[in-house]
């Protein structure tokens, strides 16, 4: 069997075992899901659902964000760890999706890496799972088992991702 025909035989029956599986990041719509992702950088999925839910309620919009209170906001997502560098970036995510997108969250990866604090692979979360469009995002675990076991090999996660969107559609399928 080529390496290929094992990968698609892995993902076929991981399809099959999992059919459907869910962020676990806690949201309500593509603005929240964009927070959270926000937060989730260099923690936990299970802190950010602890603190999401009293912010979500003190700031349920993009003009929230952008009105904030720094210190209040920090003070909600500090459990969530580099809080006044995700505070900056909420603020000012907050006023970028005012000024250029009406408040609303971009479904094109084009526009969302211009926002700030919005990186290639939280964009291609939010595209995938707010928009449903077939993204791959690369984190430090996809860019390191790509790598070893050959399957997608590249020097940055850019590289990595592009190998794997040419992959075959079993391969990406959910």
């Amino acid at each position: 069997m080529t390496r290929q025909q094992r990968a698609d035989y892995v993902a076929r029956n991981l399809a099959k075992l999992y059919p459907a599986t869910p962020i676990p990041l806690d949201h309500t719509d593509a603005f929240t899901l964009l927070v959270a992702v926000v937060l989730s950088a260099q923690c936990t999925d299970k802190k950010v659902n602890e603190v999401t839910p009293k912010l979500f309620a003190r700031y349920p919009s993009a003009a929230a964000y952008a009105s904030a209170d720094r210190g209040e906001m920090e003070e909600l997502i500090r459990p969530t760890g580099f809080y006044r560098n995700k505070t900056d970036s909420l603020l000012k995510l907050g006023q970028a999706l005012l000024d250029r997108y009406d408040g609303q969250v971009p479904g094109r990866l084009v526009d969302l890496v211009t926002l700030p604090g919005i990186g290639r692979k939280t964009a291609n979360v939010v595209l995938n799972v707010a928009f449903g469009e077939p993204t791959m995002a690369v984190d430090t675990h996809i860019f390191r088992v790509s790598n070893r076991t050959g399957l997608a090999p590249g020097k940055n996660p850019l590289a990595v991702e592009l190998q794997l969107m040419k992959k075959p559609k079993t391969f990406l399928q959910n």
